[in-house]
């Protein structure tokens, strides 16, 4: 089964859109959260979603829209952004991202946003924090977003390596357990503004990672034309 796995959308529908089109006919559709938030697509984000079948979970953007964290737990940036987009998703964007789990299991891999013991807000950044997770997931695999950077953590004799995921790069999926992360597709903070894939070919047990080009300045223009803050328009052409 060939499955496009994306994370951290944050409402740029250029950036969707791009990445669907580079990666071509999937058979399955796997979203970890932070769909929407920081960008000016809400709507036209979930709307893609919904009608490509993407399986989701919520992420801690999504849950602050719907009013289950309050948005004072947020920096300025992403309060202001929060606050707009919660008065600005139709009825129908809400009721999707409303029935959305924190956490589901597909096959060999769990999904979530943060990490499968704290689904919302824990950021997997060390290979400590990755070996504390590795018991709370009962898949071989799990997938994970919220840090907006692309690696895997691999449990591996006892220890837990952590493996960078460049452009191209790829990796085996074996009886390891892995805890895979496919960088953000909407405002990646790696230093590269490109949006960012993974693919997993099940049956062959491969993950691979690939970045892709979309216009980032109508992303841009686009929230400078609403009373969203102008940095979030900037950080995008620098990754960050």
């Amino acid at each position: 089964m060939r499955v496009a796995v994306l994370s951290d959308i944050h409402s740029n529908l250029h950036a969707l859109d791009a990445a669907l089109k580079a990666v071509g006919p999937v058979d399955r559709l796997w979203v970890l959260g932070d769909i929407v938030g920081y960008g000016p697509h809400p709507n036209e984000v979930v709307e893609r979603l919904a009608t490509a079948g993407a399986i989701a979970v919520q992420g801690n953007h999504d849950a602050a829209v719907l009013g289950r964290i309050p948005t004072d737990t947020f920096n300025d940036l992403a309060r202001e952004a929060v606050e707009w987009t919660a008065g600005t998703v139709t009825t129908s964007t809400r009721g999707w991202l409303a029935g959305l789990p924190e956490k589901r299991s597909e096959g060999a891999f769990t999904l979530t946003h943060g990490s499968p013991r704290d689904p919302l807000w824990e950021y997997l950044i060390s290979s400590s924090a990755a070996g504390l997770n590795m018991a709370a997931f009962e898949t071989t695999h799990c997938l994970v977003g919220h840090t907006h950077y692309p690696l895997t953590f691999r449990m591996d004799a006892g220890r837990v390596d952590i493996l960078n995921a460049p452009d191209g790069g790829h990796l085996d999926l074996d009886e390891r357990r892995c805890i895979l992360n496919p960088g953000s597709v909407g405002q990646p903070r790696d230093g590269d503004p490109r949006a960012c894939v993974m693919l997993l070919d099940t049956a062959a047990g491969k993950a691979e990672w690939h970045r892709v080009e979309y216009p980032v300045e109508r992303t841009q223009q686009a929230i400078r034309k609403l009373p969203l803050p102008g940095a979030l328009a900037d950080r995008l052409e620098m990754g960050r």
